[in-house]
């Protein structure tokens, strides 16, 4: 059986390795739909050093915006999706959508990930960061409150979820 899996935790914690790791003892073609946009030299050799690490068994589609749009067309193509990061996609639709339009993409992507649900595994990778103190600015405590709803929604939808600290894994359900 096809499972959705929702892995998240802090900085640096071991979430992409742990999806990483968990994707690669599945059987089938894999994706790695990556969200980050290589805005800066630091950024582009983070991105190079995830394609190093993931090999080339791996087939990978940037997509920065049209997350569900994304998922709905590997579906098909690919057994094994793993989607890295909601974080980021969320900042890159907060700098380039309407507020409005942040919150409907948000539960568009909840929606398409239960669409896809049973018909590929398919884990997605997220940053808690809701632990810490609220934000002095009005964009990050926005920012903060969108990224909440955006991992209960998507954990809703998934049949897993952990949560990684210290690179070890903790089972939510």
């Amino acid at each position: 059986m096809k499972a959705s899996i929702f892995i998240t935790g802090g900085s640096k914690s071991g979430k992409s390795t742990f999806a990483r790791e968990r994707a690669e003892s599945l059987e089938g073609r894999k994706v790695f739909v990556a969200t980050a946009l290589a805005i800066d030299d630091e950024m582009r050799q983070r991105i190079e050093a995830h394609k190093r690490e993931r090999g080339p068994q791996w087939d990978t589609v940037e997509e920065p915006y049209n997350l569900g749009g994304v998922i709905e067309q590997v579906k098909g193509m690919y057994d094994v999706v793993v989607v890295d990061c909601l974080t980021i996609w969320l900042t890159n639709i907060m700098l380039a959508w309407e507020e409005r339009s942040v919150e409907e993409g948000i539960i568009g992507l909840a929606e398409g990930l239960r669409q896809v649900k049973g018909s590929v595994d398919i884990l997605v990778v997220s940053n808690e960061i809701g632990m810490g103190i609220v934000p002095e600015g009005a964009l990050s405590r926005r920012f903060r409150d969108h990224a909440g709803l955006l991992n209960q929604m998507v954990a809703a939808v998934c049949e897993q979820a952990y949560l990684i600290v210290s690179g070890l894994p903790l089972r939510l359900k």
